[in-house]
């Protein structure tokens, strides 16, 4: 009788294997495959070989294609490219930041299965959470909730109240190698601190590493709606200034969050492809702070009765914004806007440096019949399903005529009449371009479109305002009387020192100024408001000579003070998957007043191809002027 085959060596070939899959970065000598992709394993038998026909071998590997792209630029974007550009500033002025994800570094696949350990789901029931993560939509869920560490130990602790003293402010990462190894060298203890577009960096390199396809999305004037009723309330004051909200809605200036590309077995036909998710704690997802997946598909239809989170994730693009007037103790409407939610909704160009627009992904054009009509899908469904209570949609507010995306908001009491109402338009206008360590200049316009003279009195006020678009107090006030004639423009001109603004400023460095006008013996007003994010210059990176694998390498950082005024506590921070083995971190001290500084360091690469070095000045004064320079390096001379 033949006897049985024992195997006696089993060879997973994972060098071959891992460069075909394309997982060499992280490792040469432990198998790494990707799903839906063929490998080879070679078997080695004692006493005999294999013998076709007589002998037969079973293998099962299941793998599954539930997060397959069958594109080839988007595979090496979203899941093979290691470093990329989250997009900050304002709509009016986008700015990249450029990111070290590095989800090939050293140690990273372990951290992140380490981090899959540590969750909730696994420390109450490991077989069953091992036994789920071959689905991509479970998987997103339980890394997204670990992101943040609201409710266990998660990798970042959030903080937005601008004092950062036991920990980092936000502002100065440029990467996230150094923030998950610091999380894993403490024991698992969260990193402090991080605001929503470091949650989704982290969750960015996270998903690649885990080798689902991932890219972070910017949203300019982001809603924030706690009463799911797709409601954003917002209140000013007399002189036209944002008063802190009683009910938590609010408007961010920008926020940042994830999508994953993955199939969508759990809903309706359709609905897979990208899928919101969002770390940043903000509102508890089935108990846990975590949102999503939310597919995109879903969020354009107005179908938010499909999981997870769609609704709330409708809300931060495509909500309505309701103003208030705050006067007497009484609240007067000023207007419904349906414009200013979800602008300018940004991510990385595939294989380029550009910014791509996605915003056509995630809603129909604004003011057309069928954004209107899939928000009023939307506002049905919540109805339908919510409750008698608390929540009430605002079926009690009468609808403004809607006003156009750059009109400024038209105050009125119910009882006027057309022909009372003031035919009179504000508008600001900078003057220069907002360089941080310069005073701003602009100027307020009027204009009368009427065919009457009239007597308008300004309000005017500056605040700084957190990206989250929570206010701080005003700094500067200014009135202005202003008669125009008949179809009159005229100007008035402002100008807020430095000196007067640099002790208000937060990191984000958002000033808010406005106009509150009236006319005199009318209770017509109108309100305009400017967002200003102030600009530092930035830092300047040359390579010195050819960048070649194992071969030394000589990098310059040429940076400045762009203040009037001494700077201390200078350091810098310059890293780069592939370039540097971890961040580096120069003491500068203390720089002069516009003094302009260089420093040379000295590398040797370690990996080939497209690489990029991130660079971060902060100071006492700033957090986070910034730089990068792509690289490429060749693998011999």
């Amino acid at each position: 009788m033949e006897q049985g085959l024992e195997v006696a060596l089993t060879d997973l070939q994972s060098s071959w294997n891992n460069v075909r899959h394309h997982t060499e970065e992280i490792s040469s000598d432990r198998l790494l495959v990707r799903r839906g992709q063929a490998f080879n394993i070679t078997l080695y038998f004692r006493k005999r070989g294999f013998q076709p026909g007589l002998d037969n071998i079973i293998f099962v590997a299941e793998t599954g294609d539930s997060v397959y792209l069958d594109s080839e630029p988007q595979r090496q974007e979203y899941v093979v490219n290691d470093y990329g550009f989250i997009y900050q500033g304002n709509k009016n002025w986008i700015r990249p930041c450029p990111w070290n994800y590095g989800q090939f570094e050293e140690n990273i696949i372990d951290i992140c299965l380490e981090l899959l350990d540590k969750s909730l789901n696994f420390q109450i029931d490991p077989a069953t959470d091992c036994a789920l993560r071959g689905s991509p939509v479970y998987i997103s869920r339980v890394v997204c909730a670990m992101i943040n560490s609201n409710d266990d130990n998660g990798v970042l602790n959030g903080n937005w109240s601008e004092s950062y003293l036991d920990g980092i402010n936000p502002a100065e990462w440029t990467g996230s190698v150094a923030i998950l190894k610091q999380w894993h060298a403490t024991g698992c203890q969260p990193v402090r601190y991080g605001q929503c577009w470091v949650f989704a960096a982290i969750m960015c390199t996270v998903m690649r590493c885990l080798g689902i396809p991932t890219r972070v999305i910017t949203n300019f004037d982001s809603g924030h709606d706690t009463d799911g009723n797709l409601i954003i309330d917002e209140y000013y004051d007399s002189t036209g200034r944002i008063l802190e909200n009683k009910k938590k809605d609010t408007v961010w200036n920008f926020h940042v969050w994830n999508e994953c590309w993955m199939a969508r077995k759990d809903l309706p036909p359709g609905y897979g492809g990208w899928q919101v998710l969002d770390a940043t704690p903000q509102e508890t997802s089935n108990g846990l702070y975590c949102c999503g997946p939310a597919s995109v598909r879903a969020i354009k239809e107005g179908e938010v009765d499909l999981n997870y989170d769609t609704a709330f994730a409708f809300s931060m693009v495509n909500a309505d914004c309701m103003s208030w007037l705050v006067y007497g103790g009484k609240e007067q409407k000023i207007h419904r806007d349906t414009n200013t939610v979800g602008n300018f909704i940004s991510t990385k160009s595939i294989q380029s440096d550009e910014r791509d627009d996605v915003t056509e992904n995630y809603k129909y054009i604004e003011g057309s019949p069928q954004e209107r009509l899939v928000f009023m899908r939307a506002l049905q469904k919540l109805k339908a399903r919510r409750s008698e209570g608390p929540h009430k949609a605002d079926s009690q507010h009468s609808t403004p005529v809607p006003l156009n995306r750059d009109s400024p908001r038209s105050l009125h009491m119910p009882s006027l009449r057309p022909s009372d109402i003031v035919q009179v338009s504000l508008k600001f206008q900078l003057l220069d371009p907002p360089n941080m360590g310069q005073d701003i200049r602009f100027v307020l316009l009027a204009l009368n479109m009427s065919l009457q003279f009239k007597d308008l009195k300004v309000n005017l006020s500056a605040q700084s305002l957190l990206h989250d678009g929570s206010p701080l107090p005003p700094f500067w006030q200014d009135t202005a009387f202003i008669t125009l004639s008949p179809e009159e423009a005229k100007t008035h001109s402002c100008r807020i020192p430095y000196s007067q603004y640099s002790q208000y400023l937060s990191t984000d460095k958002l000033i808010r100024i406005s106009a509150l006008g009236e006319e005199k013996n009318s209770p017509e007003k109108i309100l305009v408001d400017k967002i200003i994010t102030l600009a530092y210059p930035g830092i300047m990176i040359n390579v010195l000579g050819a960048a070649i694998v194992n071969q030394p390498l000589s990098i310059q950082v040429l940076f400045s003070n762009p203040l009037s005024e001494h700077v201390a506590d200078c350091v810098l921070t310059v890293e780069g998957s592939g370039l540097f083995k971890k961040q580096q971190r120069v003491l500068i001290g203390v720089l002069k007043p516009q003094h302009r500084a260089s420093i040379t360091l000295e590398t040797v690469p370690f990996k080939s191809g497209q690489r990029q070095i991130q660079a971060n000045l902060r100071s006492n004064k700033f957090k986070d002027i910034k730089g990068y320079k792509n690289v490429y390096v060749d693998l011999r001379l």
